[in-house]
């Protein structure tokens, strides 16, 4: 399953592996993504949706983790 956040969108992204010698070899960075049961702050109704969200938008409340 892809490694994408459900509510903003959040991808892995390619960057370069820097060596003390200055040597370049990309590398991929994962986002802090997890599997949860989540409501939207967006949304009013309160359904509960399940999906993969990233840490940073639980933190910034933009979900709402359901247990």
């Amino acid at each position: 399953m892809a490694r994408i956040c459900g509510v903003c969108g959040k991808r892995p992204q390619v960057a370069n592996l820097v060596s003390n010698a200055k040597n370049r070899v990309k590398r991929w960075v994962y986002p802090n993504v997890k599997t949860m049961r989540y409501t939207k702050q967006a949304d009013s109704s309160g359904k509960v949706s399940r999906g993969k969200v990233c840490a940073k938008c639980v933190k910034g409340g933009k979900v709402t983790k359901v247990v």
